[in-house]
């Protein structure tokens, strides 16, 4: 067992992204990852998939992703389920940050573009 501090975001090196890693491989998990993120007004991830599932909880603010050629809003309290292996992109389309949470159910999380090309994230995952 292990108790930590939540750490808030910090700038990422992805533009208009700041990350958080709360846990994972370095934190002792084999299977999981927790991520907490805010995204500034009018930015986005890059198109991505992972080879893990993951759910992404918004905390606040105003978002919508794009996958699997569909385009969905969402807010608070709202839960985005984002199998294995689907293509997707969030991005913040409200005047104000766009606060998540990000469950992965791996650790490290293997992150790649569309072309399956690897895309090294900026921070410890």
């Amino acid at each position: 067992m292990k108790l930590m501090e939540q750490i808030p975001p910090q700038a990422s090196g992805l533009p208009g992204i700041q990350h958080s890693t709360w846990a994972g491989e370095a934190d002792g998990l084999t299977q999981l990852s927790v991520w907490r993120q805010c995204m500034a007004p009018g930015a986005a991830t890059p198109p991505h998939f992972h080879d893990c599932d993951e759910v992404v909880l918004c905390l606040g603010g105003w978002g919508e992703v794009h996958g699997d050629g569909q385009v969905r809003r969402f807010g608070a309290d709202a839960t985005l389920v984002l199998p294995r292996g689907q293509v997707h992109q969030i991005f913040n389309v409200g005047p104000m940050p766009l606060e998540t949470l990000g469950i992965l159910a791996a650790t490290p999380v293997p992150t790649r573009l569309p072309d399956g090309e690897a895309l090294e994230l900026p921070w410890r995952s």
